[in-house]
């Protein structure tokens, strides 16, 4: 799926700054939180929050019709969880990432997948899981071909590629507005990289930057 993913231009109208680096993980053993993990969720826990990156996002949603104060960015959301919430090892170890980096991340089943994932505006007509809701013509959505994958650019995922202790082939979508730069994007990546080999020394990494409609 990796090269054929991509981000619709209406999109990039919306935040020319808007960058994803897709990350995919095959050969994965993940299971429950562990004192490894938790470690890791500690340390981003002591993390000073950084509002500037966070505002951008809010900035994002006001810009397609979202209230962030209802509905929040991910990593807004998530920084408010302190201290962050023990789910199982492969998603501690991104949302330590994502609150390290005051960044995005959303993690998926790449098996639960039905062809690429893409980022568009919605038409309001996609397909969505009813605890998730129908999305708003003009909404930023991640959808494949089934339907809606995330709401709300980063909002909520669908319970469908939802990652379980029993996932072992994964997406991760790390997601850049400014002032964040692309460097800090990729090493946001590498240190994601790093935690999954961590978990899984024989996993097979993945990665390409997906930006300006490339």
């Amino acid at each position: 799926m990796l090269d054929d993913i991509w981000v619709d231009d209406s999109v990039l109208a919306l935040r020319p700054d808007f960058a994803v680096l897709i990350v995919t993980a095959h050969g994965l053993r993940n299971g429950p939180t562990d004192d490894r993990s938790r470690a890791w969720l500690e340390a981003a826990s002591t993390v000073e929050v950084q509002t500037d990156k966070i505002d951008a996002w809010k900035d994002a949603y006001r810009a397609f019709g979202a209230k962030p104060q209802r509905t929040r960015p991910s990593v807004d959301a998530l920084t408010r969880r302190m201290p962050l919430p023990e789910i199982n090892r492969v998603v501690d170890a991104y949302n330590s990432i994502s609150v390290k980096h005051a960044l995005p991340i959303g993690g998926e089943d790449l098996d639960k997948y039905a062809g690429p994932a893409r980022l568009v505006r919605a038409t309001g007509e996609e397909a969505s899981e009813e605890a998730l809701g129908q999305p708003e013509p003009g909404e930023v959505v991640w959808r494949d071909d089934i339907g809606v994958t995330c709401r709300r650019w980063n909002w909520r995922q669908v319970v469908r590629t939802r990652l379980t202790e029993e996932t072992t082939n994964a997406i991760f979508l790390l997601e850049r507005l400014e002032p964040m730069s692309l460097e800090e994007l990729k090493q946001a990546g590498e240190e994601l990289s790093d935690l999954l080999s961590e978990l899984s020394p024989e996993v097979r990494i993945a990665s390409r930057l997906v930006s300006g409609g490339k």
